[in-house]
């Protein structure tokens, strides 16, 4: 792995932070704002928890690129990375949200987390087609990295973890308190904006 794939990976979970601090400096909210960027953040989560009830917690990891099974199933099906396509969406929601400095910070925002991705994922295609070999070669054939294909990519003989609810949710706790602090605190500063 590049050592900016390396950083990437490692910092994932931090990068948002700095676009957050603007979007709450910043904010200039309405009500269609809140509305539609929320609308879309819910989106982006619900396909994170869709992807992680699949993948399990090996989606947390921190240290380096890895994982017990070649994922097709669920939303991997219609995408190769469906966690960090719901990641784009909700942040890019919350930045709807906020309005702050629009659209110039969502332009970069997303502009950010293309290039932050589009390296991360070449460093996990390169741990995915070492392990997986053919089936992992046949599925990149078939399904595309962020922009969804309608009918599920069907296959039979890859191995599959059992879809989990249950440990989805308790896995996406920490997305769920961030995502829902964010949202109310810019609901919340709408509200006395408008006071």
């Amino acid at each position: 792995m590049s050592d900016i794939a390396s950083k990437f990976f490692k910092y994932r979970s931090y990068t948002p932070i700095p676009f957050l601090l603007l979007m709450l400096f910043f904010e200039d909210a309405n009500i269609w704002s809140l509305a539609f960027g929320f609308a879309v953040a819910v989106c982006g989560e619900l396909i994170r928890l869709w992807g992680v009830s699949w993948a399990g917690s090996e989606t947390r990891t921190t240290g380096t690129v890895g994982g017990t099974f070649l994922i097709i199933s669920g939303p991997f099906a219609h995408v190769r990375n469906p966690l960090y396509v719901g990641n784009i969406l909700m942040y890019f929601g919350l930045g709807v949200m906020s309005y702050a400095l629009f659209p110039y910070l969502q332009i970069v925002a997303l502009t950010f987390f293309i290039v932050q991705y589009h390296y991360i994922v070449k460093a996990e295609e390169g741990y995915l087609r070492q392990t997986f070999g053919a089936d992992y070669e046949a599925y990149t054939k078939n399904v595309p990295r962020f922009l969804p294909r309608l009918t599920p990519y069907k296959v039979k003989g890859v191995t599959q973890p059992p879809f989990n609810l249950s440990a989805g949710l308790k896995s996406e706790r920490r997305t769920f308190q961030a995502f829902g602090i964010t949202s109310l605190l810019l609901v919340l500063l709408w509200y006395i904006g408008r006071s």
